[in-house]
């Protein structure tokens, strides 16, 4: 089942909210190609892969011009396999789906299915080079399965949210507006109303600084579940911090990464460095390395990452591209790339290395 994520091209679909005039808008992004893996549980695989480089969505925004400086948005996305046109999670809306409020001096007010401050101060900020170098098998995994995150299909799958595999049902977000360039922002999701148990719940906060060729931010998110059959109550806890820099054609990331469950009290962090380079206005190379680390409860397994994307743009919409990741996990650690989420995925071995091409376009 392929799980939901977040990409690069979901910046301009989640384009700011803040537009003077009145509008309703319908955008999307389609992505697909073809992926060889080196190994999964022994064997090679050559298969058609979508919703990679960016996921495969389609929805409506729309704002409303309430004089005054006010407005009011909405925000309604699905996401969908292009392979077999269903729905990826839930069906309808089930990406997101959030109304909100918003003044140019006091910040804005959603309420919803949104993503938390991980994906919005750490990814969304230009923090993270996933968004550049390689997309969903640039997120965070390895050989980390005994995290046990749950209703997470590896164990370790985007372990640090800023896939925003996990957005955050029945929420309220608050953001500010930016002074100085620094935006704050508070987020608190309440517990499934069909839940009979008052435990669940989800706090959230992010801090970013911006200016035109600086940016940082740093988040943190707790999110508690209640005890279901055959697994504890838990909290899982996800902090982190990160930086760019532009100058020119060339953009350097720098990204720091934990997370630990308080019911087994297994613990990973990680730290990447990442650099793009404009070519050309068409012409993109982006690479990146991260180093993941897991604590005694994950058996002290350690793995490092490389990961290189080179980009073309026929178009401002649509890109060709070539994509190569190579993860080394530590002896007697099996392997575990993000997205390789065949059966059996994980590697029979210390190692698993991706070739893909593909194209994505955006509306």
């Amino acid at each position: 089942m392929k799980v939901e994520l977040c990409a690069a091209a979901l910046v301009a679909a989640t384009a700011s909210t803040a537009q003077a005039q009145d509008s309703i808008d319908i955008f999307g992004m389609i992505d697909a190609g073809i992926t060889y893996v080196s190994n999964e549980h022994g064997h090679s695989n050559l298969k058609f892969d979508d919703g990679i480089y960016a996921p495969n969505l389609v929805g409506l925004k729309g704002n409303e011009d309430l004089g005054g400086g006010n407005r009011a948005f909405f925000e309604l996305s699905s996401q969908f396999s292009l392979g077999n046109g269903g729905f990826v999670g839930n069906p309808g809306f089930g990406r997101t789906a959030f109304i909100g409020l918003g003044n140019d001096r006091l910040g804005t007010l959603t309420l919803g299915n949104q993503y938390d401050f991980m994906s919005e101060a750490l990814f969304f900020g230009g923090n993270d080079s996933a968004r550049d170098a390689g997309g969903l098998y640039n997120f965070r995994n390895g050989p980390f399965q005994k995290l046990a995150l749950p209703n997470n299909p590896t164990g370790a799958f985007d372990w640090d949210r800023l896939g925003a595999t996990q957005r955050v049902q029945n929420s309220v977000k608050y953001a500010s507006a930016s002074i100085y360039g620094v935006s704050l922002g508070a987020m608190y999701g309440f517990k499934d109303p069909t839940s009979v148990s008052g435990l669940e719940n989800t706090q959230s906060v992010g801090v970013t600084y911006a200016c035109p060729s600086f940016g940082a931010g740093t988040a943190y998110t707790n999110q508690r579940y209640a005890a279901t059959a055959g697994l504890a109550a838990t909290s899982i806890t996800n902090w982190g911090a990160g930086a760019h820099f532009s100058t020119g054609a060339l953009t350097a990331t720098l990204l720091f990464s934990i997370v630990r469950n308080s019911s087994s009290d297994a613990e990973v962090w990680m730290t990447e460095v990442g650099a793009t380079w404009h070519f050309t206005h068409a012409l993109t190379l982006a690479m990146d390395y991260l180093y993941m680390k897991g604590n005694a409860e994950n058996d002290n397994n350690h793995a490092h990452q490389v990961d290189a994307l080179l980009q073309y743009a026929v178009s401002d919409r649509t890109a060709l591209y070539v994509a190569g990741v190579y993860q080394r996990a530590s002896s007697g650690a099996y392997a575990q790339i993000n997205g390789v989420l065949d059966a059996n995925g994980s590697s029979s071995g210390a190692a698993q290395a991706i070739a893909r091409v593909g194209f994505h376009t955006a509306f």
